[in-house]
């Protein structure tokens, strides 16, 4: 029998708040989907306001996230009582976004304290090259490091360029978000599913096909528009990153703090340990806290360790982080009543969303988790969303893995791939805009860049429903 340990917080706090401490789960099948207001509103106004009053947002996207997710918690807490409003609070922090942005910032400063010394130059051959390393390096150090690595060699490589928006968006699509489909490591969504009981190498040994498809094909496409952008325009007369005489890497140290990142994910899903945190009614396992506390310590240890210059000449600057960090967070409270009604099934506000993934037979149909799940994931954060449909499957990874593994493969696809639809799809891709731009790249709009993804991506997921989840 599993033996739960209570923080002393938690065990004290709650005779103090007994409302919290009776909080529970609630049935998002008596929800109205009115609830999920809040949630489009923090989404049209992450859309909408860059373009309509970019001063006010860069000032004030943070309160205007807090204000979204005030605009959640105090009416739900009015009308189901402040316990479960607090409970699922508390659930929404400890258990998911936390650790989320841990992660997330682990692998920020990490990456950002190692500088790829030298002037590369940004022909369409070495464009290319890039985006493929990049590819291949987001399974294994997640696309948030991955992205976090090579974004700024690559900018600084074409910053002779007139045309660069394009070299930037296809870094998205590939190195953030479908470089990452083949490991746990890569993408959040995998590494739910690592947790629940899917084997370390399932989704290399029946998404790999799929993967090298997407990304070939985004290659090619990527190095046909370069050289057509590189042929038409050149460079410009002067490159405002002087040559180098060799290429190298400063903070290189840093490498090995990466391998302990790397360390600590894989720890937390092996290691099972029966002791545990209840904070009122959230379990924190030890693993987990080992991982978190790890995370951090490992975060402030490369950033003293790194050097001054190798920070300068990165342009390393917390505002990238800190915009995911508000934003987020935002996403992540309002996205709660959302989560509630697509988990209540066939019987909640969205049961057509559920309805529309099975057969008439009760069987799953691959192509509609596919299609459901991606969808969901471009505008709703693709972890709880690669949950909800893991769950609605069956949410037994022995089935999952073998009787139903083309509806799985079809899920953690649809998370991974199509979190490059949206700016919001998934983490690294706010973070790559918000550093692309402090370089000087003028990004699209958050419409602009669906231009982009919905001119490109959306015709190439077609051919793979057909290809892979028919």
């Amino acid at each position: 029998m599993k033996k739960t340990l209570r923080l002393t917080a938690a065990a004290a706090l709650p005779m103090l708040f007994p409302a919290l401490a009776r909080a529970a789960d609630f049935d998002g099948a008596v929800l109205s989907p009115l609830w999920g207001v809040p949630f489009a509103g923090i989404l049209l106004s992450i859309a909408l306001l860059p373009l309509l009053a970019p001063s006010f947002w860069h000032h004030h996207y943070g309160k205007i996230s807090a204000a979204w997710a005030l605009a959640f918690l105090v009416p739900f807490a009015a009308t189901y009582g402040v316990g479960l409003a607090g409970g699922q609070l508390v659930h929404a922090l400890l258990a998911e976004y936390i650790p989320f942005i841990i992660l997330l910032t682990a692998l920020f400063t990490v990456a950002g304290g190692i500088h790829i010394r030298g002037n590369l130059h940004g022909a369409p051959g070495l464009n290319t090259a890039i985006l493929a390393i990049g590819a291949v390096l987001a399974s294994f150090m997640g696309t948030t490091g991955a992205s976090m690595l090579l974004i700024r060699p690559l900018i600084r490589a074409n910053d002779n360029r007139v045309h660069r928006v394009h070299v930037v968006v296809f870094f998205i699509f590939i190195v953030s978000n479908a470089g990452g489909s083949l490991t746990p490591l890569g993408d959040p969504p995998l590494f739910l599913g690592f947790l629940k009981g899917v084997g370390f190498f399932w989704t290399l040994q029946n998404i790999l096909p799929d993967t090298l498809f997407i990304v070939g094909v985004l290659l090619a496409l990527f190095y046909a528009i370069d050289r057509h952008y590189y042929r038409k325009e050149g460079v410009l007369p002067v490159d405002p990153t002087p040559d180098s005489p060799r290429l190298g890497f400063d903070g290189a140290a840093n490498f090995w703090l990466l391998g302990g990142v790397v360390a600590l994910v894989l720890l937390s899903g092996f290691w099972k340990s029966p002791v545990a945190f209840d904070v009122f009614g959230t379990e924190v396992g030890l693993p987990g806290l080992v991982r978190d506390v790890g995370l951090l310590l490992i975060a402030f240890i490369s950033y003293k360790l790194t050097a001054p210059k190798v920070h300068a000449d990165n342009q390393f600057e917390w505002g990238p982080m800190a915009e995911v960090a508000k934003l987020f967070a935002g996403i992540f409270l309002t996205i709660i009543p959302v989560i509630a009604m697509l988990k209540a099934g066939t019987q909640g506000p969205f049961g057509a969303v559920v309805s529309a993934v099975t057969r008439p037979d009760g069987q799953p149909d691959p192509a509609m988790y596919f299609w459901a799940t991606g969808v969901l994931s471009s505008f709703l954060d693709n972890a709880p969303t690669y949950l909800v449909f893991f769950n609605t499957a069956g949410g037994d990874p022995a089935a999952l893995m073998t009787t139903y593994a083309s509806t799985l493969a079809a899920i953690s696809a649809g998370a991974v791939f199509m979190g490059a639809n949206t700016y919001i799809g998934n983490a690294p891709n706010l973070m790559v805009k918000a550093i692309a731009e402090s370089r000087g790249v003028p990004m699209p709009s958050f419409f602009g860049y669906m231009a982009w993804s919905v001119a490109i991506l959306i015709p190439l997921f077609v051919i793979t429903t057909f290809l892979f989840f028919r």
